[in-house]
C-alpha cells in the first residue's frame, strides 16, 4: 500500500507541476498591449509608425519560405542560394556605382584639364 501511495502521490505532485507551471506562467505573463501602455510615448509612436513595414518584411519572408518549400531542395539550401543571389546582385550594383564614380572622376580631370 505504501508503495501504491508514493506513486499517486509522485503522480499528483508531477501534473501539478507539468500543468500548473504552464498555468501560473501564462497568467503572470503580460499581455502585448499591457506591454505596449507601459512604453514611454515616443517608443509608443517609433513602434506604431514601423509596424506596417515590419509587417510587410514578416509577409514578404513567409512568402519566400512558402516559395522555397516548394523547390525540391531543403529549405536551408534554397535561402542560402537566395541569399548567394543577393549578395551577388548587391556586389555587382556596387561595381556598377564605382564603375560610374571612376568615370565621372575621369570626365571631371579631362574638363579641369581642357579649362587649363
Amino acid at each position: 500500500m505504501t508503495r501504491l501511495g508514493t506513486w499517486l502521490k509522485m503522480l499528483g505532485v508531477g501534473t501539478v507541476i507539468s500543468v500548473g507551471g504552464p498555468m501560473f506562467v501564462q497568467y503572470i505573463r503580460p499581455s502585448e498591449e499591457e506591454l505596449f501602455k507601459k512604453y514611454n510615448p515616443e517608443l509608443q509612436k517609433k513602434s506604431l509608425e514601423n509596424r506596417e513595414r515590419r509587417e510587410k518584411e514578416f509577409d514578404d519572408y513567409v512568402n519566400k519560405l512558402k516559395e522555397w518549400s516548394k523547390s525540391d531542395k531543403s529549405i536551408w539550401f534554397a535561402a542560402k542560394e537566395e541569399e548567394a543571389r543577393r549578395r551577388a546582385a548587391m556586389e555587382s550594383q556596387a561595381s556598377r556605382a564605382n564603375e560610374e564614380e571612376r568615370i565621372q572622376r575621369e570626365e571631371m580631370r579631362r574638363e579641369l584639364q581642357g579649362r587649363n
